[in-house]
């Protein structure tokens, strides 16, 4: 269940370096940020991705920071959340969206300027568990997806996750503009 995630060496951590497993999601729709996004999986909670999305909705929570019960949890239903940093644990948020019947939340970094360091996303004091897959996005992706949909007045992307880029030859192409800035 790998063949979508390509080992990455990070940023050096005060224990040397660090092999990070990256995960890619292509958003179909709207067609302005029709790119291929990079993740984080979750360091020691939540699960893996054994099916492949063709289609699935990314749904921006409401309220985004997904730390209690959700307005729109009906539209989460087995869709995928996308969830804003900050005001409880990653932890907190995974469950929520399990709870909502959601398939996987990606979380996006609450530094709507951050392009480039990826947060390392690990279980909190509270020995719970979550099942479904958690992935961490930059900030500045996660910003532009919410800002398309807004500007577009639509209540979720579709998108197709996880892809594997190794066989898709203009993958550099596909990324984000802003990714370069």
């Amino acid at each position: 269940s790998l063949w979508f995630s390509l080992p990455l060496m990070s940023l050096p951590s005060p224990s040397g370096l660090r092999i990070h497993e990256y995960l890619y999601f292509q958003v179909l729709s709207p067609g302005d940020i029709r790119y291929i996004f990079t993740a984080t999986p979750a360091k020691d909670f939540g699960g893996v991705f054994n099916t492949r999305y063709d289609q699935i909705h990314l749904v921006p929570a409401d309220p985004p920071e997904a730390c209690g019960e959700l307005n729109n949890g009906v539209f989460i239903q087995d869709q995928i959340a996308l969830v804003e940093r900050g005001g409880c644990s990653f932890l907190s948020k995974t469950r929520v969206i399990q709870e909502h019947g959601g398939r996987a939340v990606i979380i996006a970094d609450n530094a709507y300027d951050n392009d480039s360091f990826y947060i390392e996303m690990v279980q909190d004091s509270s020995r719970r568990t979550a099942d479904i897959p958690a992935l961490f996005l930059l900030g500045r992706d996660g910003y532009m997806i919410r800002r398309s949909l807004e500007q577009h007045g639509l209540p979720w992307a579709v998108i197709s996750i996880p892809v594997n880029v190794t066989s898709i030859p203009t993958y550099e192409m596909m990324q984000p503009p802003w990714t370069f800035w």
